[in-house]
């Protein structure tokens, strides 16, 4: 579904992606794992159009979106939950969720709505409420569900559990995996690397702007390397 090849990205002389390769295949859940700085957001934000690439190709379902514009790339089927959420703090849940879908001109949008607030029955509740004023697990609950409303057909999840509790930490990869299963295609950019490649089919492992390893997600979780750096040298279990 999505091809990225030979992508060079960065800020200013900054380099922050050296020639990356990532292959995103329909139905799968993707993880792209690494440190802090590793570059693993500048390519979620190269995808979406909000990075400009120096080099390199990416594409979606066959066609070059290499430095699309955002809304565009969004037509297409492409949504973002971006890292710290982003919530539009002063406007209530209802109106960020109503945003989602600014650019979508059919008749299921109320529809849509529905099947969030029945994923998040708690937005529903708090659907008045600012959403400045929710906590932090219900802030990714609200991101997840307003990125859900452009009715993407693949959506990036950048570190989704960060700041979290653990148990509102397991729910929202619950949720992620019930996304997953109903059609969407899911690239997850996740620093728990532990539950980023229990749930992912494939996975990718991001140092310095390169891949230096990827593959099915069990044989990256019993790698010595992965171990070693991520898992605290103990495998998935």
């Amino acid at each position: 579904m999505l091809e990225i090849t030979q992508l060079v990205a960065g800020y200013g002389n900054i380099k922050a992606l050296k020639t990356v390769d990532i292959s995103v295949p329909e139905g799968a859940i993707v993880s792209l794992i690494g440190a802090n700085g590793a570059g693993k957001t500048t390519t979620m934000k190269s995808i979406m159009g909000l990075v400009q690439p120096g080099a390199g190709q990416i594409t979606f379902q066959g066609q070059n979106i290499t430095g699309l514009a955002v809304h565009k790339v969004v037509n297409l089927g492409i949504s973002l939950v971006p890292e710290g959420r982003s919530i539009l703090s002063q406007m209530t849940v209802l109106e960020n969720l109503e945003m989602g879908a600014y650019q979508r001109k059919d008749n299921s949008i109320q529809s849509d709505l529905e099947k969030v607030f029945k994923r998040f029955p708690i937005l529903e509740e708090r659907k008045t409420q600012l959403g400045g004023t929710l906590s932090g697990g219900q802030q990714q609950m609200l991101a997840i569900g307003r990125a859900l409303m452009a009715r993407p057909k693949l959506l990036l999840l950048d570190e989704p559990s960060m700041g979290l509790a653990p148990l509102v930490v397991a729910d929202i990869f619950k949720v992620i995996q019930e996304i997953n299963a109903e059609g969407t295609t899911i690239l997850l950019v996740e620093q728990n690397v532990r539950q980023a490649i229990k749930i992912a089919h494939y996975a990718y492992v991001m140092e310095t702007g390169r891949i230096v390893l990827h593959g099915k997600s069990e044989d990256i979780a019993n790698d010595p390397r992965v171990m070693e750096a991520y898992l605290g040298g103990r495998k998935v279990g």
